[in-house]
């Protein structure tokens, strides 16, 4: 079984992992297997580009946890979406140095729920999880993660409403 781990940056997805690898469960990190994918870097953004589609078709299934923010293009069995509100996120996002573009762009993709949105359009909502880190510890975050992917939690999604948020992102 694959599950996957998604979300935006900053939202707690490494976190998370790494807790979950504590437990023994096995991880793999996608940021790791991108490399070989890597079309340019787009300086608007701040981001490397990857190809996507070439990354998917040749991604080996692996029986564990994906995780990563491109998590949720991958044939996942359960899939779960850390969110986080768009105020504090943006916190985290400066404090581990992004600049403010990258900060406004995260802050208002979580706003927007483009990950949210992007997962649904992939999976059916039986198979999808969200969770909100907000204001949890990262063993709280693991422990929801693990009882979704074992179906001890029901699924979830689309009930987080951060709209309000993007008038004050800056």
């Amino acid at each position: 079984m694959m599950y996957g781990i998604t979300g935006t940056p900053g939202t707690g997805k490494s976190s998370t992992a790494r807790e979950l690898a504590s437990r023994g469960v096995r991880v793999l990190h996608l940021s790791e297997t991108t490399a070989g994918y890597e079309i340019g870097k787009d300086g608007s953004r701040d981001t490397m580009v990857i190809d996507e589609e070439r990354w998917i078709d040749e991604f080996e299934p692996f029986d564990g946890v994906v995780e990563g923010h491109l998590a949720h293009l991958l044939p996942c069995d359960r899939i779960v979406i850390l969110r986080c509100r768009p105020d504090i996120l943006a916190g985290r996002l400066k404090k581990r140095g992004y600049g403010a573009g990258k900060v406004k762009e995260n802050a208002l993709a979580e706003a927007l729920d483009v990950i949210l949105i992007e997962t649904l359009e992939y999976f059916p909502p039986e198979q999808v999880y969200e969770l909100d880190t907000t204001d949890k510890i990262i063993r709280e975050c693991a422990d929801q993660v693990e009882q979704f992917f074992r179906g001890e939690i029901p699924p979830s999604s689309g009930s987080l409403d951060w709209s309000s948020y993007i008038g004050m992102i800056e």
